[in-house]
């Protein structure tokens, strides 16, 4: 089955108050193209559910997010991702913070079509406080330990960047970490994977070995050939980030007027093949 297709027709699926799932982790791999493309829809009140970096930034700077599930917004190289500062710090966002590994059992609970998974996760800390609703649960066993009933973390729709797929819909990371992206893929009910180069099947194993494949076609409903398609987030061995880019779009935080130029030059316009080419041509 041929699974291509764009980020338009992936990012028309979304419905204002939908729960969108975006994989990658702060400021790598993120799938950036489709990130962009939801910039340019109409679609608002979304709840994102992520390991956040600029794309939560930007989604929050642009009002397309209601309620914001995460284990942290970083960028990386710059601690705090400063657009959701922004966005935090004004009450702009309804925000769920939570310890990364619940962040992960949620999803996971929901990828089992669970209802919840316990998990020590959270415990001593404030989480539980500042997420009331979160409950705890004590195990049924002779142990009787008391634990946090992690809820399961249901996508509508997931959105990820892998370096290789294939048109059936099987991707392949290449570089240091997987993340969590498979589970994201697994705990929604549609799934769609952007990839730097769409190769042959039989070609993805000259990339590298089976166990870096880590998404089934099973797992995704379209996918996006889309080169820098992670840009300015790093897709390692493909690119870095880009540090200079990402320095000046954390520095519009601050200025109204900067953010106002980097949004005219590098969002408000027609696709990601504008986007690409004013990167190259700065």
């Amino acid at each position: 089955m041929d699974k291509r297709t764009t980020e338009a027709e992936a990012v028309s699926e979304i419905r204002d108050g939908m729960t969108i799932g975006i994989g990658g982790w702060g400021s790598r791999r993120k799938p950036m193209s489709i990130v962009r493309e939801i910039l340019r829809s109409p679609v608002k009140d979304l709840t994102v559910v992520t390991y956040g970096g600029p794309d939560v930034g930007l989604l929050c700077n642009a009002g397309k997010i209601k309620r914001l599930v995460y284990g942290f917004v970083s960028l990386d190289s710059i601690p705090l991702e400063p657009h959701f500062r922004k966005a935090r710090q004004t009450g702009a966002i309804e925000a769920a913070e939570l310890d990364e590994g619940m962040l992960q059992w949620g999803l996971l609970a929901a990828s089992h079509k669970l209802p919840f998974l316990p998990t020590r996760a959270g415990l001593g800390s404030d989480v539980l406080k500042i997420n009331p609703d979160i409950k705890l649960v004590r195990s049924p066993y002779d142990d009787g330990e008391e634990l946090v009933a992690m809820p399961a973390l249901e996508l509508d729709i997931a959105f990820i960047h892998m370096n290789r797929g294939d048109i059936r819909g099987n991707g392949q990371y290449l570089g240091p970490d997987p993340y969590f992206d498979d589970i994201f893929c697994r705990a929604a009910r549609r799934r769609f994977m952007t990839v730097e180069k769409i190769l042959p099947t039989e070609d993805m194993a000259r990339e590298g070995p089976l166990q870096t494949r880590i998404i089934n076609r099973t797992l995704v409903d379209g996918v996006i050939e889309a080169p820098g398609g992670a840009h300015f987030t790093e897709c390692p061995p493909d690119y870095g980030r880009d540090e200079a880019f990402q320095k000046a779009y954390a520095a519009t935080a601050k200025d109204p007027d900067a953010w106002l130029e980097f949004k005219k030059t590098y969002l408000d316009l027609e696709n990601e093949a504008e986007y690409q080419k004013a990167v190259r041509n700065r």
